[in-house]
């Protein structure tokens, strides 16, 4: 009789037999590891035929659900933490000079996930404008600078903005006529600074009406992301930036259905009464403050 095992292993070499004639390096280098991990673990589990075929119809699914505005094989790389490990490995990789730079004088700001919202072609805007005016939530001036990693400033460097509103939702989730809100680009001026009105974030649920979401239900996990703005910095001559500010008071912080918190993007929102804001207006309402100094590494 036959070795089940010794089958199944002809098979996958059958599989990379194939690739033989292939001219791409890379290309030949990656579905090499895919097939061998994805024979490897099926082997392990010895999966059955209508297991496999829910995976596939599950995976269906994901593809069905994707629309111009929604990105549902993002939102599975993101709640599996797949995104989250290339943003990592992407950053250290662009990153290595900086990091062994022994006179540099700080760290370039760690990278997170791009997540399923962004939206190209935001307005570019003065600095000091309100993106959150009209919206709800809580007016949160945002301030700081950007600099490289010896602490030079960066000047016309452009920050690209978005975020949930107070409710915790994306103008994409809004309908076709919503239109562009909460967010801008802005650039920093020749000291490297930067500074702009939009609203404190709120922690809120990702999309779970599709598979993604029946998948975290069957893992018992949540779908909420801590209350965070979004920001890719960026300007020729340095590595681009995509990250978030986590307000420190939010909830999930400790379990990001995306897994993208680091504890140095987690910051402060400082509370003020109604009155004088930073910029000289007069605030009716209470209103935040929050600071953060971006760091970019030389390309």
């Amino acid at each position: 009789m036959s070795n089940p095992a010794h089958q199944t292993a002809d098979i996958t070499q059958a599989v990379l037999g194939r690739l033989a004639e292939e001219p791409d390096p890379r290309f030949k280098q990656i579905i090499t590891t895919v097939v061998k991990h994805a024979h490897a673990a099926i082997r392990e589990l010895d999966l059955k035929p209508d297991e496999w075929m829910a995976a596939i119809q599950f995976l269906t699914k994901v593809g069905q659900t994707c629309d111009e505005k929604r990105q549902e094989f993002i939102l599975l790389s993101d709640t599996l933490g797949i995104s989250m490990l290339v943003v990592q490995l992407d950053q250290a990789r662009r990153s290595q000079a900086a990091l062994a730079d022994k006179t540099a004088t700080v760290k370039p700001t760690e990278a997170t996930v791009q997540g399923p919202f962004y939206w190209e072609g935001a307005p570019v805007l003065p600095l000091g404008s309100d993106i959150g005016k009209g919206m709800p939530g809580e007016a949160a001036w945002y301030s700081g600078n950007v600099t490289d990693t010896h602490g030079k400033p960066i000047a016309n460097c452009c920050l690209d903005v978005w975020s949930g509103d107070g409710e915790g939702v994306y103008d994409m989730q809004m309908g076709a006529d919503a239109g562009m809100r909460l967010r801008a680009r802005f650039h920093t001026d020749s000291e490297g600074r930067y500074h702009f009105w939009s609203i404190k974030p709120t922690y809120y649920p990702v999309p779970a009406d599709g598979p993604v979401g029946d998948m975290l239900r069957a893992m018992g996990r949540h779908p909420n992301r801590p209350g965070h703005i979004h920001m890719m910095v960026y300007r020729d001559g340095y590595v681009p930036l995509t990250t978030h500010l986590f307000a420190e008071d939010s909830p999930y912080l400790d379990s990001d259905a995306v897994f993208g918190v680091r504890d140095s993007l987690v910051v402060h929102y400082e509370r003020h009464a109604a009155g004088k804001a930073p910029d000289g207006r007069v605030m009716d309402k209470p209103f935040h403050t929050a600071q953060y100094h971006f760091v970019l590494a030389p390309a």
